[in-house]
């Protein structure tokens, strides 16, 4: 009789590290709902339309926090979902939470994409941290704007992310972009900066398939199909 094949340890510890990462995220999710929650109740009981619709504002604030948070929690399966659609969900959210108030406009450039929900996941983290990037260095409370672009190159796929900011090259890339260049190695791709006085772009560039060589990951010259035109959000 044959015995079931025990799962090595590398495959236990990435399958704990997904299983604590998950309920870390439902723990989140508990406290955005208590926290909305106790505003809500607030409101209601508030006994002055302006402290009332404060109170709904900082509620409808949350919600699209939360909003954000879901889109970028890790998926729990491994199914094909179009990245531009759910681009479009994320960066909504983070339009409504974090820009809106700032007075930047966030604009997107997408064509249907389909991908591996995971790698689709990988995709928005690097997103995200870029559109935080462009807000904390170049924008601040200035406004401006922001562009995500998601192209397809041949075999690979793009993503490039514009601000019209004034930010200085990063000569020690922070926590942040530290982050964001390992999301990229784990999509087989590579992330570059630029920056200028009119502004900073950053482009990833990753395969169209679950894994390459190594040798074949950098960036390499094909046509790009453009995308669709740009949505405000």
């Amino acid at each position: 009789m044959r015995r079931a094949r025990n799962p090595a340890p590398v495959e236990r510890s990435s399958a704990e590290a997904d299983l604590l990462l998950r309920e870390y995220s439902h723990r989140i999710n508990n406290e955005f709902a208590s926290a909305i929650g106790a505003i809500s109740h607030a409101a209601a009981r508030s006994g002055t339309a302006e402290t009332r619709g404060a109170l709904v504002a900082v509620k409808e604030l949350l919600i699209n926090y939360a909003v954000v948070h879901q889109a970028l929690q890790m998926p729990e399966h491994r199914v094909r979902i179009d990245a531009a659609a759910y681009l479009r969900r994320l960066c909504r959210a983070i339009s409504r939470s974090k820009l809106d108030g700032r007075g930047i406009e966030l604009s997107l450039m997408v064509r249907k994409c389909p991908m591996n929900s995971k790698r689709c996941w990988r995709l928005g983290l690097i997103v995200s941290e870029l559109i935080t990037n462009s807000v904390r260095h170049g924008l601040g409370d200035s406004g401006g704007a922001i562009c995500v672009e998601l192209m397809l190159a041949g075999p690979f796929i793009k993503c490039r992310v514009t601000d019209n900011g004034k930010s200085q090259p990063v000569i020690r890339p922070g926590r942040g972009l530290e982050i964001v260049a390992a999301l990229a190695r784990g999509l087989g791709g590579t992330i570059d900066h630029e920056f200028g006085p009119q502004g900073a772009t950053a482009l990833l560039v990753f395969p169209d398939v679950e894994e390459m060589p190594s040798s074949q990951r950098k960036p390499m010259a094909f046509g790009v199909r453009r995308a669709e035109r740009a949505v405000r959000l």
